[in-house]
């Protein structure tokens, strides 16, 4: 077994992020990597992802539920319309990442998603991010996570999109995590099981 795999709880090879704690391994098994669609999928995908910067995703995974509860579901429409006294819920709120830039970030990026809507219809979002998928057969698995980039010329030319529209805090680092945890890429290297 290549040294980036390593054998599950159940005798399944995986990504050998995946397998550090049960909640790794959910996530692995049954969502990284799948497509997401939906806008209010993707908004919560996108803003999960900001919040994950410069700490651990299983931070992130933990506190999941915790963000859920504070942001309304996410459900833009909801989120668009808070003020500064949910922006003060929100710094107080322990289930989350208390964050002020990123707290106003994801409160800015429901709006612009209401903007988009606004213009573009219900779906906009889902049509915008799955624009920038790569065309799967351009992409070899990869053989160890070495080969994972962080960033690609496609999560660079999505983050330029979203942000010219109005979101925030979504750079190509960021937007590529998007990309591989919503299924527009897939990372799971060659011979994960999930692949």
């Amino acid at each position: 077994m290549a040294a980036d795999l390593v054998e599950g709880p159940d005798g399944k090879p995986r990504c050998l992020w995946g397998t550090s704690t049960p909640d790794y391994v959910a996530y692995h098994d049954d969502e990284w990597g799948r497509p997401v669609h939906g806008d209010t999928a993707l908004y919560e995908r996108l803003t999960l992802e900001a919040f994950q910067s410069g700490l651990s995703w299983l931070t992130i995974l933990r506190k999941r539920d915790g963000f859920r509860k504070a942001f309304a579901a996410f459900d833009p429409s909801v989120v668009a319309g808070f003020g500064a006294e949910d922006e003060a819920r929100l710094m107080a709120d322990t289930g989350i990442v208390r964050n002020r830039a990123k707290v106003a970030a994801a409160i800015a990026n429901a709006r612009a998603l209401v903007d988009l809507q606004d213009t573009d219809g219900e779906g906009a979002l889902d049509r915008l991010i799955w624009s920038f998928a790569p065309d799967p057969a351009s992409r070899p698995a990869p053989v160890s996570l070495a080969d994972v980039p962080a960033v690609t010329p496609e999560s660079t030319a999505l983050a330029k999109a979203l942000k010219k529209r109005g979101f925030v805090f979504v750079g190509p680092t960021t937007t590529y995590a998007a990309m591989q945890a919503c299924g527009l890429v897939n990372d799971h290297l060659a011979g994960c099981f999930a692949r």
